[in-house]
């Protein structure tokens, strides 16, 4: 089942002593904090004032979040945007959200468990499911055959036709 908010950021810690805080992009594209109005942190909506970037953070300014002590309520909590506003993705590819919770299943009907989380290795993604005992798939066409996030089902090639004996 598609969530309704995704998380695109987690704010880490203060920068400076105005109440900017540095936040840790959980998109691919950072820039993507330039678009944004407002965002929900925790159960409140805040209205964006200000962004920069370092590195690999986002600086942001939050309208009422004015002091080292206001940033403190919603340090290490997620930047959350409702669906309606996410970046339209290109086809096969999907929010890491959306993977987590579905089901995996092999060709011959065997059922491996549920995607625990996804590890972004940089070539490609491994789906770590956890269930009788833990697997992780390669997220490769040959192995991983269909992913239906309507009905949280991932079907893959029967896993002693990819994986390496021990």
């Amino acid at each position: 089942m598609k969530k309704q908010f995704l998380n695109i950021g987690k704010v880490v810690n203060t920068h400076g002593v105005k109440g900017e805080v540095k936040v840790i992009p959980l998109t691919e594209d950072m820039r993507r904090f330039d678009e944004l109005e407002e965002v929900l942190i925790g159960d409140e909506t805040y209205a964006i004032d200000g962004c920069k970037y370092q590195k690999d953070r986002v600086i942001l300014k939050i309208r009422g979040i004015d002091s080292i002590d206001d940033t403190a309520k919603i340090r290490n909590k997620y930047i959350t945007i409702p669906r309606d506003q996410a970046i339209v993705l290109p086809e096969d590819t999907y929010f890491i959200s959306d993977l987590i919770g579905c089901k995996v299943e092999d060709t011959d009907g065997f059922q491996y468990g549920k995607v625990y989380d996804v590890i972004q290795t940089g070539s490609n993604d491994v789906y770590w499911v956890k269930g009788n005992k833990e697997i992780l798939v390669p997220v490769l066409k040959e192995i991983v055959l269909d992913i239906n996030i309507d009905s949280e089902l991932i079907v893959i090639k029967p896993s002693g036709e990819w994986q390496d004996e021990d």
